[in-house]
């Protein structure tokens, strides 16, 4: 490409920098506790709301902590997957895998030992999975009364019923 076609791409608007590059990790790999507090700072920096962390190392064998957020719309949600994603490969961690990308109500992030689920409210509470996992150590912020399993949804109540 000579300079005269660079100046017309620039002059068009497409013309696209390459990626800004990111920290060099320090060869150290995270695990366990220190990939769910840099999970959770990743969340925290986009506003994600009643951030919970449940240690399931002593119920199962597929990961060692579930991180689930709440976020305020769909567009909240991919950021937050984004920010995370970014944070974790920083530091030398590339994710398994994701689910739920684009207009999903609920996102995941597997990262094998720390898997974070990003949903709405409205999919938070019909899921429900703090109550899935009943009995796992819990760690909550003090604004996430509504979701504790003592604070039974009224779906819950209603279908525990008909069971009996």
């Amino acid at each position: 490409m000579t300079d005269k076609d660079v100046s017309k791409v620039k002059r068009k608007g497409t013309f696209k920098s390459a990626p800004l590059p990111v920290e060099a990790h320090t060869g150290v790999v995270l695990a366990g506790e220190d990939l769910v507090k840099v999970a959770v700072a990743a969340l925290e920096d986009v506003k994600a709301q009643d951030i919970q962390v449940i240690d399931v190392r002593e119920k199962q064998s597929i990961t060692d902590f579930m991180i689930i957020a709440t976020g305020t719309s769909n567009r909240q949600i991919g950021a937050m997957l984004d920010k995370v994603r970014e944070a974790v490969k920083a530091q030398g961690i590339k994710p398994l895998g994701e689910e739920g990308k684009g207009d999903s109500d609920w996102v995941l992030l597997d990262m094998d030992d720390v898997i974070v689920h990003m949903m709405t409210a409205s999919a938070r509470q019909f899921y429900d999975l703090e109550r899935l996992w009943a009995g796992a150590e819990q760690s909550r912020s003090a604004s996430a009364a509504h979701h504790s399993p003592e604070n039974t949804h009224e779906h819950f109540t209603k279908l525990n019923k008909d069971q009996q």
